[in-house]
């Protein structure tokens, strides 16, 4: 069946709102970049010029891939809980809107403000090291291939941790029990890029290629178990 992107867009545009008005998905979607930002920063800026040919050896940017991991995944996880706990899940559901509408809305509403904060994250993570850090340090760590990895997969992660989210929040009665979910299911994908950043996997295109192809395997298996298993009549009467 044809998708209504006019519906859809509602749902985005009522997502987005809701976003900008809870102070608790503001303060994660602080916090999260901050905290994952900060350690990587000092650690740079703090760095003698004399050892600035040893960061070579690491892809210490690649560390910044869990903030598209994590970010999305907070974001998520409220999509269906929030709606049931402010008591407007049955009148959306009840609404002509398709269940794959309503899911592709909650998808795009939590997918373009993780993908837009990681890269301002990772951009300005970027202009402190070239302005601050001593010389030779921004060039030994602000490499193409890392750029390009960051350009990449920002968004494949991103979607990835969504449909988790999404699949947790549609199965949780609680936003924070979803959140702490969500977040332990983004792990694994935080976990293999901190192993690349530090060399435990090495960074090659062989790598890139397969991690690549496996997260988009992955996000279009997500939307399809998601679909699949949304239950639009248990979620209006509230069962289990």
């Amino acid at each position: 069946m044809r998708l209504h992107w006019r519906r859809i867009r509602a749902v985005v545009i009522k997502e987005l709102r809701e976003y900008r008005h809870n102070g608790a998905i503001i303060a994660a979607m602080t916090i999260i970049p901050v905290v994952f930002v900060i350690q990587p920063l000092v650690a740079l800026l703090v760095t003698p010029h004399t050892a600035a040919r040893s960061l070579t050896r690491d892809d210490l940017l690649l560390y910044l891939l869990a903030v598209p991991a994590l970010v999305p995944a907070t974001l998520a996880s409220y999509s269906v809980v929030g709606e049931r706990q402010q008591g407007t899940l049955e009148p959306v559901l009840t609404t002509p809107i398709r269940q794959d509408e309503f899911l592709l809305g909650k998808a795009l509403a939590a997918f373009a403000p993780s993908v837009i904060i990681s890269y301002v994250v990772f951009a300005v993570f970027v202009a402190l090291v070239e302005l601050f850090a001593h010389p030779g340090v921004a060039s030994a760590v602000v490499r193409a291939p890392e750029l390009i990895a960051q350009l990449i997969f920002t968004p494949l992660l991103a979607a990835w941790s969504i449909w988790v989210g999404i699949g947790i929040s549609a199965r949780t009665n609680d936003v924070r029990t979803a959140q702490q979910l969500a977040t332990l299911a983004s792990l694994p994908a935080i976990a293999v890029t901190s192993l690349i950043a530090y060399k435990v996997i090495p960074a090659n295109t062989r790598v890139a290629l397969g991690f690549g192809i496996a997260l988009l395997v992955l996000d279009r298996l997500g939307w399809r178990i998601t679909s699949a298993t949304f239950n639009r009549e248990r979620l209006i009467t509230g069962t289990q």
